[in-house]
């Protein structure tokens, strides 16, 4: 079975800092096969015939790397449900932006749409089982209250991608 593995927070900024040939290499290790990384932001596309460990992955990179990574892990089916029901029409351009937040079990409800602090007026937020996207004018970026989601307590249980990753993501 086809597998996406979204490693959260690494290399923003100077932060868990990943190779990602290491990283596909590690994944390897493991026992994965037909392993590969899209972008240098932690997307590993991999399959698998064994049941999979989550636990047993963030143990081994924290060896490993010497850092705490959570690590969200979705079938391709799962990926291409999420894809799908994003609308369309949203993108990221200079008129709009678009993204993914693929959320951990502790999280994943509706209601979550609710605890967050933005702003409805100004950005269209969705939810379906795995994940929130949203859609937002950039000129209303900042009216959104977008940017005060990273402060927000729950946002440690979600990883962002844009909308041309968690596209691309979907159609490996």
């Amino acid at each position: 079975m086809k597998y996406i593995a979204l490693l959260r927070g690494i290399n923003v900024g100077q932060n868990k800092r990943v190779n990602m040939k290491e990283l596909r290499q590690f994944f390897e290790n493991l026992g994965y096969f037909n392993v590969a990384t899209y972008i240098n932001s932690g997307n590993v596309i991999f399959e698998s015939r064994q049941k999979l460990n989550y636990e047993k992955i963030e143990v081994a990179l924290a060896k490993k790397f010497g850092l705490h990574i959570p690590v969200l892990i979705k079938t391709l089916r799962e990926m291409q449900k999420i894809a799908k029901a994003i609308p369309a029409n949203w993108q990221n351009d200079t008129t709009q932006r678009t993204d993914v937040a693929y959320l951990f079990a502790k999280i994943d409800n509706k209601s979550l749409v609710k605890e967050l602090p933005l702003k409805r007026d100004y950005i269209d937020v969705r939810y379906i089982r795995g994940a929130l996207f949203w859609n937002v004018k950039r000129k209303n970026y900042n009216k959104s209250h977008l940017n005060k989601l990273i402060s927000h307590k729950l946002y440690k249980f979600m990883t962002i991608r844009n909308i041309n990753t968690a596209r691309y993501l979907a159609s490996v």
